[in-house]
């Protein structure tokens, strides 16, 4: 496995995991990590003092009434040639002189990077993506107000709400911590999905950014329902999704290798 994870790695990876599979095990746990099965326990005692799993004998299952939401800089390297890809086709889609919203998250922040040299006019709520704009000479940057979520690194709260309600934008490209056909797109965090919402109802056209390994599940608190989703960029789709997504006049766009 190369040089040793740190328990707080080991940790991130497990909950990527188990985002992933409905459960772990401690013997995969242990020989993915090369460590002992104490070592494997104590990360998921841990884990579940902290609300984020559920232990069992011999494993742990994710814990669907968890409101967890890991920090940026855990989130910002997972995934992320798949987040590439997601972040370059949605690019395709912006025109010059488009005003924009780019929705908080670490795949939004890779559309970020790509759109630096575009005549655009960004609205932002990422602290991360109004730094990466911000030297640049053709984008017009406008950062929403209000409380800044630690770890999250973005605002929330009422002076965003109120900014959102004044403004009208020809596209909002949006991140979800998870995406089913049934409740849409969720996010684990009220306050967040109020503000992801705000901006949704400012929009023209919705354009939601998700990977794969996001689809099927749900999180707290919904932000946009399917007929709100006018666009889904994705890496890749079953035809059974494609075919339930198409009832809901919902453009599939596949992100290429």
């Amino acid at each position: 496995m190369g040089q040793p994870l740190f328990a707080e790695e080991r940790q991130h990876k497990i909950i990527e995991l188990l985002n992933r599979k409905s459960k772990v095990n401690v013997l995969e746990l242990t020989a993915l990590f090369d460590v002992s099965a104490a070592t494997v326990r104590s990360d998921l005692r841990q884990l579940e003092k902290e609300g984020k799993l559920i232990r069992t004998h011999g494993g742990a299952l994710p814990d669907s009434k968890a409101s967890f939401e890991p920090a940026t800089v855990a989130k910002r390297d997972i995934n992320i040639n798949v987040k590439k890809r997601l972040a370059a086709a949605a690019a395709d889609l912006i025109e010059e002189n488009d005003t924009i919203i780019l929705d908080a998250g670490t795949t939004t922040y890779q559309l970020a990077k790509l759109i630096t040299q575009r005549s655009l006019t960004v609205v932002t709520n990422d602290l991360e993506i109004a730094r990466q704009l911000a030297d640049s000479q053709t984008v017009t940057t406008i950062m929403l107000g209000g409380v800044i979520r630690p770890k999250v690194n973005c605002t929330i709260g009422s002076p965003s709400l109120a900014m959102l309600k004044e403004l009208s934008v020809d596209r909002a490209f949006m991140g979800t911590n998870s995406f089913s056909l049934s409740k849409g797109a969720t996010t684990p965090n009220l306050d967040q999905a109020a503000v992801k919402k705000a901006m949704i109802g400012c929009a023209a056209e919705v354009v939601l950014l998700c990977s794969q390994r996001k689809m099927g599940r749900a999180s707290f608190a919904q932000f946009a329902s399917m007929e709100e989703i006018d666009s889904l960029v994705i890496d890749t789709i079953t035809e059974e999704q494609r075919r339930k997504l198409a009832e809901y006049h919902t453009q599939v766009i596949i992100a290429a290798d």
